[in-house]
């Protein structure tokens, strides 16, 4: 897409610009709308139909959208910063290895020289694997590496005091991007299965290995036995069905097959009294396998996932392989991207903060921090008042939830204390091996939380990132610069699409604190119940009708919305949309807001929201989603979320006979 260019940051351009105009833009991009289409019928249609019909997908993506068309400016941004940086006649420690990350992965004839000789000692060592417990000390070493191998360390907050950092034991060594993949019939999920073993034959080859497709076989069916194990998506969900703390003695008798004390010292933990098995029965049924299954099986399973973990950075041959799996056949990508969006993206997920210093510095001002303060600020008063008023709480219920709420942190913009990479080495001319010392990097980490306090000031995502979440354990909602930037926050525009776009974000964010899984924490971050019987019962007759509502939509032929999987985003979805409408009204203090575009306040604000989620893509990127993503397609979002809010039902005269009609007894209000 076409980049427009300023000396001045967007933002602080935008602040310029808005200081000499008399009124405000609406912020309604009116030429995405299709005006045979009403709104009272299909506000999606009516908001972006035209923008449908002419939108394309880029070559090198599986979707085009809002959240896509900030990422590719996003990665322009990072681009460029980078390259300013490789200029720097005297840069700092962090700069200088930011630029040599990057120029690792740009010097594609090095790679292709070198071959698959940077793998060759990870093979070795997986050959060597002789006994069982070769093998289980070969999968306590990968903890620290890009290889997705079936247990998985991690240290997240305890459930039970979010104050302390907790081990973690974790399912995880599929190829394909879900359990369902391996057990489902469908002629979608029969051709990814396909591909999956073409990819597998592939990197077999490339690498040199005899007897190729016995050993894909292998891997096919050990992996294919995990994924029957596994616990799905919809119970993952569930903080209490992940909640089953044990000692390391305790954890030696359900799952005694594997030596735990020899797994956990190799990994580097040794000493923990306690850690937490988020899928008890998939480990204690993956013990077992350990011995069940030969060990030429299972080398044969570890060699795949290690060529696969390190195929995007090996030469072309193995790159094409990968691209031809993960972005052509699952994803529906006909194209590969541009080399330098890839080196962006290793050095966005490797020294993301070094980068986003320097995109805070030159794209998001103060003055775009100050104003997304104020619109906090107002949706949690809003929230506020809402909690006050649910007819369906109890008095005791509703005080906890304002207690709940009054905790909440909120973080914007960018981390208060930068992350320290001292401790990280990169080279210039050794690509795999940087990576393999990042996930080292990164992995120690991780582990030194253990026995510290959780350090309430890391953030999960970049400065630079394109989204926004909230996070149970530390009761905070987060909102990067990345996303702070029109059309979700136009400094120029009226507030009723700010309020639409961003605000419904915002509301959505601190909605989690009280969905289906983010209410059974408290304003601590701990796993405790503070609802009555009776209040819960109410809120889950509340959801049980969300779920109904949403698993009714048909994404693809034959394919709906999974209700369950999505319940929490559409339950924030629902209940963020509503809250952020609330505000707006607060926001306008009594005034009635101006007719912009033939567009009332109102009006712009429901349209506002909608056209935040345009979006197209393939069937096969769909399909993925709907097995794999929490969220309800793009297009179900508001269409889900409006038909619920009496506000969209005024703001647009709906009536009975409009398809978008839904009787008030049968709306369903959770804030």
């Amino acid at each position: 897409m076409n980049i427009t260019r300023h000396s001045l940051p967007p933002l602080l351009l935008l602040l310029l610009q808005n200081a000499a105009c008399a009124t405000p833009v609406s912020g309604i991009d009116l030429a995405s709308f299709d005006r045979s289409v009403r709104f009272q019928d299909d506000i999606y249609l009516a908001s972006n139909g035209t923008w449908l019909t002419n939108a394309r997908i880029p070559a090198d993506s599986d979707s085009f959208s809002i959240f896509r068309q900030l990422r590719d400016s996003s990665e322009l941004h990072s681009r460029e910063l980078i390259e300013q940086a490789a200029q720097q006649t005297s840069p700092s420690a962090p700069i200088r290895k930011m630029v040599d990350l990057y120029r690792s992965f740009m010097d594609a004839d090095r790679i292709e020289a070198l071959g698959i000789a940077p793998l060759r000692p990870d093979l070795a060592r997986i050959a060597a694997i002789g006994s069982q417990a070769g093998l289980v000390r070969e999968l306590a070493a990968l903890q620290s590496s890009a290889v997705n191998v079936p247990l998985q360390l991690m240290v997240e907050p305890a459930a039970d005091n979010a104050n302390a950092y907790l081990l973690q034991l974790r399912q995880g060594g599929l190829g394909l991007p879900d359990r369902d993949y391996y057990l489902g019939s469908d002629p979608r999920l029969v051709a990814a299965r396909q591909a999956y073993t073409i990819y597998l034959q592939r990197l077999f080859s490339l690498a040199g290995f005899d007897r190729v497709d016995a050993r894909v076989q292998n891997v096919l069916d050990l992996e294919t036995r995990i994924a029957l194990i596994q616990q799905d998506k919809v119970s993952n969900r569930d903080p209490h069905k992940t909640w089953s703390p044990l000692s390391p003695a305790q954890l030696q008798v359900a799952a005694p097959e594997i030596d735990w004390q020899a797994f956990l010292t190799v990994a580097g933990v040794p000493d923990q009294p306690r850690l937490n098995l988020q899928q008890r029965s998939y480990i204690t049924q993956l013990a077992s396998l350990t011995r069940a299954v030969p060990l030429a099986v299972w080398r044969d399973y570890l060699n795949a996932r290690t060529l696969s973990a390190y195929a995007p950075f090996l030469n072309k041959s193995f790159v094409d392989a990968s691209f031809a799996f993960a972005q052509q056949a699952l994803a529906g990508i006909n194209t590969p991207k541009p080399r330098w969006k890839d080196a962006v993206g290793v050095v966005e997920n490797t020294m993301g903060e070094t980068l986003g210093q320097l995109y805070v510095a030159k794209y998001f001002p103060p003055e775009a921090k100050t104003r997304m303060d104020t619109l906090v600020k107002n949706l949690m008063a809003a929230y506020r008042r809402s909690i006050d008023t649910q007819p369906w709480m109890s008095p005791a219920t509703r005080t906890a939830a304002q207690q709940k709420l009054a905790k909440y942190r909120v973080k914007i913009g960018y981390p208060s204390r930068w992350r320290d990479y001292a401790a990280l080495t990169i080279r210039a001319d050794d690509l795999l091996g940087n990576i393999h010392r990042a996930m080292t990097f990164s992995y120690a980490e991780q582990i030194n939380h253990l026995g510290k306090p959780v350090d309430k000031e890391e953030w999960q995502m970049t400065p630079q990132t394109v989204n926004a979440y909230y996070d149970p354990a530390r009761n905070e909602i987060v909102f990067p610069a990345g996303i702070l930037q029109p059309p979700f926050f136009n400094l120029q525009a009226d507030d009723a699409v700010n309020y639409g776009a961003i605000g419904t974000i915002i509301g959505h964010e601190i909605s989690h604190g009280f969905d289906d899984e983010g209410s059974q924490y408290d304003g601590d971050g701990n796993l405790r119940n503070w609802w009555s019987d009776q209040d819960r019962a109410r809120f889950n007759a509340l959801a049980d009708r969300l779920v109904a509502q949403y698993s009714s939509y048909e994404a693809l032929p034959g394919h709906f919305v999974n209700g369950r999987l999505t319940l929490g985003e559409d339950i924030a979805d629902n209940a963020g949309l509503q809250i952020a409408f609330k505000a707006y009204r607060m926001s306008l203090g009594g005034r009635i807001a101006p007719v912009i575009d033939g567009l009332n306040g109102e009006q712009r604000f429901f349209i506002g929201f909608t056209q935040s989620w345009k979006n197209k893509i393939t069937d096969s990127a769909a399909l993925k989603l709907l097995v794999t993503d929490p969220h309800a397609p793009a297009r179900f979002r508001p269409q889900g979320a409006v038909v619920n809010a009496d506000a969209f039902y005024e703001a647009f005269d709906v009536k009975p006979g409009d398809k978008m009609y839904k009787a008030p007894s049968d709306r369903i209000r959770f804030w």
